[in-house]
């Protein structure tokens, strides 16, 4: 019985000591990675449940569902947990925050001993690249899940398509003529899943072609400074782009930061797209890419509301559309 596992038999099965356990289970980015999927797999292989979560098992529900997502890094999801926080309306739910700092990145400690720490009866995932341990988890602790923008097969999702965003970038830029075209985007810390950002880079250089040189692609931290020096980097080659699309809004600043640093007028020395169609982008009057990101929430909460109560569902995905938004950077 799962129940009579104990952390000393988790301990027991890693070759840890139980205070090594406890910490993987309430504040697992203290614990080394590699020791800490050591704790981690002796759980799932023993069927092990925190006994606090054991209690609330046994019941129908505790009524609260978590979100995970980089807060704190990318503004925009915060736009998400609010359609997330509209469809739930009526509902008598309690929604639990978690901020992940990365969506560069496939590891994530919290993550990984989400599914066996926290009482939930529903997690959604947005931004998030998930790794197959992680994936494994959540399936064997039946968790109901719902990912936005880093879609599993298993896994119920709602997207949006990037490479159709990066293919409307192209095509505006070369109806309005440029021919010499540059892309910043978003360094990656892991190249074991398809980021949004090199999504973009794919679906921009299929339609522009040999108009976007390898050596016109910069890919940087989600910063606007490192934006900003990248730029320069640009517009100090041979043939310096006369138009730069950039991964999302924030580095789309710091490449206009660097087109003021050089007098360049915009956009007849340097057009400039963004992507999200955020608040700075309407104050930038930045030309983007507009995602619908309240609805993506909303669609998100229903998808995993069905799952709790238990309507049969296919592990679907969502995919929603995107518009061009031309403001006054092209």
């Amino acid at each position: 019985m799962t129940d009579k596992i104990t952390i000393y038999d988790v301990a027991a099965r890693a070759g840890v000591s139980i205070s090594t356990v406890s910490l993987v289970l309430n504040s697992p980015t203290r614990v080394r990675q590699a020791t800490r999927e050591r704790v981690l797999v002796a759980a799932d292989e023993l069927g092990f449940v925190p006994k606090a979560d054991a209690v609330t098992r046994a019941r129908k529900g505790v009524g609260r569902i978590g979100v995970i997502a980089p807060f704190s890094s990318y503004p925009s999801f915060s736009r998400r947990l609010g359609g997330v926080l509209t469809a739930i309306g009526a509902e008598a739910l309690e929604v639990v925050v978690f901020d992940q700092p990365s969506a560069a990145s496939a590891a994530s400690p919290l993550l990984s001993s989400l599914p066996i720490t926290r009482r939930l009866d529903g997690l959604i995932i947005m931004g998030v690249p998930l790794e197959e341990s992680v994936v494994e988890r959540l399936r064997a602790q039946r968790l109901p899940t719902v990912v936005i923008d880093s879609p599993r097969p298993r896994f119920e999702a709602v997207v949006t398509d990037d490479e159709a965003g990066g293919e409307l970038v192209a095509r505006h830029l070369l109806h309005r003529g440029h021919r010499r075209l540059g892309y910043m985007g978003e360094a990656q810390r892991s190249h074991a899943y398809v980021s949004p950002s090199e999504s973009r880079l794919a679906g921009f250089r299929r339609v522009v072609g040999a108009g976007l040189p390898d050596e016109a692609v910069r890919l940087v931290p989600h910063d606007v400074a490192q934006a900003r020096a990248a730029t320069h980097e640009l517009l100090d080659l041979a043939d310096p782009p006369t138009a730069i699309f950039a991964h999302d809004d924030i580095l789309a600043g710091g490449v206009l930061a660097a087109a003021r640093d050089r007098g360049l007028a915009v956009p007849d020395g340097l057009a400039v797209v963004g992507f999200d169609d955020s608040d700075l982008a309407q104050a930038l009057d930045l030309t983007t890419v507009r995602q619908p990101f309240e609805e993506s929430g909303r669609l998100a909460l229903r998808a995993l509301l069905d799952q709790m109560q238990g309507s049969p569902t296919a592990r679907r995905t969502t995919v929603l559309d995107l518009d061009l938004v031309v403001r006054a950077t092209t």
